[in-house]
């Protein structure tokens, strides 16, 4: 686990070491800071925005195996705090104040073991420990959230089905598309995306309604779809790559990743909606969360094969534009960036984006670190 602090000037991300001190009461976490081949940077305004939103971020990257926490610090700062985890890719802030996270071979349930008055290292005012841990194998398990009686559901990409745990096997199966025919280990249409209208799935997203193992690789640039998840019927086609539905303010919206969009499907009620862009980014766009009129937004560089070849290289050449890794956060007013956080070098790309409310400087723990061996709290 490392922290990385940003200095309070705009357009700066240095990482600083920390002093190991802490509230009464608090745990203590020591900082593990290590140099790395990554560079932060943000705009000069993000850090009074998540102070007058009163949130913090949480991003996931895959690629560099780090849940990082996106807060602000007591001078006014940027903090930006890193924590291995095993391929974390869905996050999921609940109404619990609780953590869902899917990662690696695991679906971990993340509990904010501190007091209102503690501080760890007198700056984090969350602490996240895991205290549920849902073995599940390797399942490439994407998007989460939590049923009425606290039980995740999850996204079981490699098995083309939403999965719930289960106490003596690796998942059971809630539900599938119905253009998917078996429960077999083929990511035949790599579904992937998300939206939960309260404690139930409402949508999903795939990349194609391919029935073939890997058959979505075929379908990149125009065969994504949303799909109604109590209806199990496709409410929008001819998506590119798809990714993150998310429902707020009575409209369901999507990232189009392989055109670098944020919009709103419209019609959806009708069982033919259509995609309306409203912003376009300069990346693969993959990770939404809100907060007022705000979407926070991911972005990925495409490196890789899957992401080449897109519709995504057309627009970024026609804007004269390269595409980068980080988080924009679009007014939805406008449609334009307000505030921006960029990463440059080793890392290129992200998976999801969480708001965490009411929170100024969250961390997290790794759920095999030595540092939760010693973190022992009671009720």
């Amino acid at each position: 686990m490392t922290e990385r602090e940003a200095a309070p000037k705009a357009d700066s991300a240095q990482a600083n070491a920390g002093q190991a001190n802490t509230a009464q009461g608090a745990p203590v976490i020591a900082d593990e800071s290590k140099p790395s081949e990554v560079t932060y940077s943000q705009s000069g305004g993000l850090v009074a925005l998540l102070a007058r939103l009163n949130i913090s971020v949480a991003l996931t990257s895959y690629q560099s195996g780090l849940l990082y926490m996106l807060g602000r610090n007591p001078k006014g700062g940027l903090h930006l705090h890193q924590c291995g985890m095993p391929k974390p890719m869905g996050v999921k802030h609940e109404a619990d104040g609780s953590l869902t996270l899917a990662c690696g071979y695991q679906i971990l349930r993340m509990e904010n073991v501190l007091k209102p008055d503690q501080r760890v290292n007198q700056l984090f005012d969350r602490c996240y420990v895991p205290r549920t841990v849902h073995v599940t194998g390797s399942l490439d398990a994407h998007d989460v959230g939590l049923d009425g009686a606290g039980n995740p559901i999850f996204v079981n990409t490699r098995y083309n089905c939403l999965a719930t745990v289960d106490p003596k096997h690796s998942f059971r199966e809630i539900w599938r598309p119905s253009f998917i025919t078996d429960l077999v280990q083929e990511d035949r249409c790599h579904l992937n995306g998300l939206a939960m209208n309260g404690n139930e799935p409402a949508y999903v997203t795939a990349v194609s309604r391919s029935n073939t193992i890997d058959g979505w690789r075929d379908r990149r640039s125009d065969g994504g779809v949303v799909i109604d998840v109590k209806k199990n019927v496709v409410v929008c086609e001819g998506l590119s790559m798809p990714h993150s539905p998310r429902l707020h303010n009575g409209k369901l919206w999507v990232l189009n990743s392989g055109t670098g969009e944020l919009g709103t499907v419209e019609g959806v009620e009708t069982g033919r909606g259509r995609f309306v862009p409203h912003t376009f980014l300069p990346g693969f766009t993959r990770g939404l969360a809100f907060a007022g009129n705000f979407a926070f937004v991911g972005l990925s560089r495409p490196r890789y094969k899957r992401f080449e070849g897109l519709d995504l290289d057309r627009r970024l050449k026609e804007t004269d534009s390269e595409p980068w890794t980080g988080m924009q956060v679009i007014d939805l007013n406008s449609g334009r960036c307000a505030e921006w956080f960029r990463i440059d070098g080793s890392v290129a790309e992200l998976y999801d984006v969480e708001v965490v409310p009411g929170a100024a400087c969250p961390m997290t723990v790794n759920p095999t670190s030595s540092e939760i061996a010693q973190l022992i709290t009671h009720a």
